[in-house]
């Protein structure tokens, strides 16, 4: 029995007809760019379905991506913190060896400093005592750290180690009134001794006759005399030079360089005395030789 309507054309002829009319296409598409705009419109009505199955690829790998980003820039800018924290260490003895070399153009034979070998250490906490000025820093004994050791940061000397644990150590600020530093006038090479005031921002200058040459602006460096100190670092600058009629001597203040309430980083030095540690930041260094007593 046959079917009232055909079958219609056999798949043969249907795949003949639809490549026939797929080439056509695609002719005219490349030669006259007829589905140009058809295509525009496909791909908006198949884009939030593309964004729909990305999604979840796509939100995985930013935040893997985020994630570790965000832990090499803060390993990155760390790192750099401590570097240029030690680079700019170095150039506080600029004017100094400026000063030093116009001398030895004049005296041959004059001796050489040595740039110091310098560690970052980082503040843990701060003396709550408001008549100790005294902090607390991340390396210890078994960075080699030693009593007595100087103590500086990018802007100028900061004070001493005082005690010295086995991962951490106590730093006595210059300003503690038990604290005295070597120290001579960069301008004329005055030789004096800067004590501390038991106030974050004086130092004084004691027992300097009444016509001693200290003017307000002159910058204090280090001396290097008692070898606790290296020569040449910045200490303070001179505010109050004044001479009290009736007192034998000059009335001397100086404001530290470095804002004692705002330390975060500092830098610890080692003397020629201490060649076996290493001039690395943050490395071990092996353990060194304690320097006798940290205060006068």
């Amino acid at each position: 029995m046959k079917p009232i309507f055909g079958r219609g054309p056999s798949l043969q002829l249907r795949l003949f007809l639809a490549v026939i009319i797929s080439i056509a296409a695609i002719v005219a598409d490349s030669r006259f760019g007829v589905f140009t705009h058809v295509r525009v419109y496909l791909s908006s009505l198949v884009s939030p379905l593309q964004y729909m199955a990305n999604a979840p690829g796509t939100l995985l790998d930013t935040m893997s991506t985020q994630v570790q980003t965000r832990a090499d820039l803060i390993e990155q800018t760390k790192l750099q913190e401590q570097q240029l924290f030690t680079l700019r260490s170095r150039l506080l003895k600029m004017d100094h060896l400026e000063h030093e070399n116009q001398r030895l153009r004049e005296l041959l034979g004059s001796p050489v400093h040595k740039e110091s070998r310098k560690m970052v250490a980082e503040l843990l906490s701060v003396d709550s005592d408001p008549f100790s000025h005294q902090v607390l820093i991340n390396k210890g004994a078994l960075n080699g750290v030693y009593n007595g050791q100087a103590v500086i940061t990018d802007q100028g000397v900061i004070g001493q180690v005082l005690h010295v644990g086995s991962t951490t150590s106590r730093v006595l600020l210059i300003t503690d009134s038990s604290h005295g530093i070597p120290v001579r006038v960069l301008r004329n090479d005055l030789r004096a001794i800067a004590s501390g005031s038991g106030e974050l921002d004086t130092l004084e200058l004691r027992n300097l006759p009444r016509n001693t040459d200290i003017q307000v602006g002159d910058l204090l460096v280090t001396s290097g005399l008692g070898g606790r100190f290296p020569e040449g670092y910045p200490v303070a600058t001179v505010t109050r030079s004044e001479y009290v009629e009736g007192k034998p001597f000059a009335q001397v203040e100086a404001k530290p360089l470095v804002e004692l309430d705002r330390l975060r980083y500092l830098l610890l030095l080692w003397t020629d005395k201490n060649p076996e540690v290493h001039d690395e930041v943050g490395e071990a260094a092996a353990p060194a030789a304690s320097a006798a007593g940290a205060t006068r």
